[in-house]
Parts: structure tokens; sequence; C-alpha cells
């Protein structure tokens, strides 16, 4: 397995986040448009939490609230579990398995790299169980 970092340069240099002081209902926006499920919180460039789609069910609309109202520094999740570049993709699917979570922030001294998903996880375990098998697949058929 590859660590995280490998992950990262794979795809464009985006940090989808959000300001904690921008309305729910902004953050919803954002994930639709870019068809994630979580968004870094931002601050003065530093990183303060995530919102997610299970923070706005949750603390949102089974509650009753109204997300063109309510900002998201009152839902997003604070303690934010971080994990270095050099991470593994199989202690990530471990750790987010263990603390009940989708999406790690990437961080390397203090920095903020990206983020990963469950699904970027999984993404990558499949691959490299498909070059696993086609390695084999070789090997028996020569």
């Amino acid at each position: 397995m590859k660590p995280v970092g490998e992950l990262l340069k794979q795809r464009p240099l985006v940090l989808r986040h959000i300001s904690p002081d921008a309305t729910v209902f902004d953050a919803l926006q954002v994930l639709a448009e870019h068809e994630v499920g979580a968004l870094l919180v931002m601050d003065q460039g530093r990183l303060v939490g995530i919102v997610s789609e299970r923070d706005y069910t949750r603390k949102v609309a089974l509650q009753g609230r109204n997300s063109r109202e309510t900002r998201v520094a009152e839902i997003m999740t604070r303690e934010v579990v971080v994990v270095p570049s050099a991470t593994g993709t199989k202690t990530c699917m471990s750790l987010m398995s263990q603390r009940k979570i989708r999406h790690l922030p990437v961080v390397d001294q203090g920095r903020v790299l990206g983020m990963i998903s469950i699904r970027d996880i999984m993404d990558d375990i499949i691959a490299d169980h498909e070059s696993t098998i086609a390695q084999l697949e070789s090997y028996i058929h020569s």
C-alpha cells in the first residue's frame, strides 16, 4: 500500500474549504458543486475543522435548524483527526474505521496538503489487488 501523499499527487491540488463564518447553506452549495462529502474549514490558512454532509443531516436537518442562518462553526467537527503524507493507506483505513470517519486531512508540518476519503483508500486498495492479480496471471501463463 502506498503513502497517502502519493494518492494526493494523482489528482489536481485543490483544497476544498470554507470559512467557519460561512453559512451551512453556502457549505452545502460547495459540497454539491464539487460533488464531495466534506470540506476543510479554514480560518486564515489554518485548519480549524471539517464540515460534512453527516454534520448537516445530524446537526441541522434533524434538529429543524435553518441552513441559511446557521454558521459552519456551529456544526463543524472541531477535533480533526489528521495524518502526515507518509502514512500508508492501510493505516488510514484502520484509523477511519476505528474513529468512524470518512475523511482525513493530510497535514505535513502544519501545512494542509489535501484531504483523502474512504473512497480514495478503497480505490487504491482495489487497484493494488488488481495489479497483484495481473502479475500472478502473467506469471502463471509464462
